[in-house]
């Protein structure tokens, strides 16, 4: 009966190990590609900076200034202007916003080595809940959600490095 269960187990791990799994939380560049280089239309760009910290997290190397023409094995990442939305979701009997849907919008343009560049999109979403008689918590509050949201599109944009690069090879 033992035997048997080892089988099983060891089967499912060549099976997970042959597919390409892995763990969620492992960032890292694709295979081939040495370096990252972000560009970005504001050179302290509050995304450029979340990215940057995740990358320093994860300990992927980064290509500053005009060195990244040399490495032919960099992928070079444009951030566009993020775009920050609100929608009203609800409003108090006097007539107050209560309520809005942050929507943070990400463009941004990749190129890995020397291919062409694929632009690639996406938005984050969260509720936010406003109070008139707390102004300065919610306004440190609302700085606190961007943050949080700057950081998962980080993330969110080195995860996609790797799915991409195996499209474009």
């Amino acid at each position: 009966m033992n035997f048997s269960r080892i089988v099983v187990a060891v089967c499912l791990c060549l099976f997970l190990i042959g597919c390409g799994f892995k763990l969620r939380g492992d960032h890292s560049l694709p295979a081939g590609y040495e370096y990252l280089h972000v560009q970005a239309v504001q050179s302290q760009a509050p995304l450029k900076r979340a990215l940057l910290k995740r990358m320093e997290i994860h300990n992927i190397g980064v290509i500053e200034g005009t060195q990244y023409d040399k490495h032919p094995y960099t992928i070079t990442l444009h951030l566009a202007p993020e775009k920050l939305e609100r929608r009203l979701l609800s409003v108090f009997s006097t007539g107050q916003v209560a309520e809005y849907e942050l929507i943070l919008g990400v463009p941004y343009s990749v190129r890995f080595g020397n291919n062409d560049m694929i632009d690639a999109y996406f938005e984050i979403v969260r509720d936010y809940q406003d109070d008139p008689d707390q102004v300065l918590a919610k306004s440190r509050e609302l700085e606190l959600v961007l943050s949080e949201m700057r950081r998962e599109a980080a993330d969110r944009i080195i995860r996609r490095l790797s799915s991409q690069a195996s499209v474009t090879k």
